[in-house]
């Protein structure tokens, strides 16, 4: 799995965390408004659930390629 994320470029995981993430951009963006339902304890139901992780997958995407990167850098020096 590691080499498919080492594929995917960095300027289209950042495209889809502003497009994806953000969406929709007002009133409010749904991953803001799940992690808030989330700490809240009120997410609850299937599509709320389901909307956090769509709304965060591409950011959990960038992460796990960042740190890939970092770890395979620090191997080879």
């Amino acid at each position: 799995m590691r080499q498919w994320i080492q594929k995917v470029p960095f300027p289209v995981l950042l495209l889809l965390c502003i497009m994806i993430g953000l969406a929709p951009f007002s009133p409010e963006p749904h991953l803001v408004e799940k992690i808030r339902m989330l700490i809240q304890g009120t997410l609850k139901r299937p599509i709320d659930i389901f909307d956090l992780f769509f709304h965060s997958a591409p950011l959990v995407l960038l992460v796990v390629k960042t740190y890939s990167m970092i770890a395979t850098k620090k191997r080879k020096s």
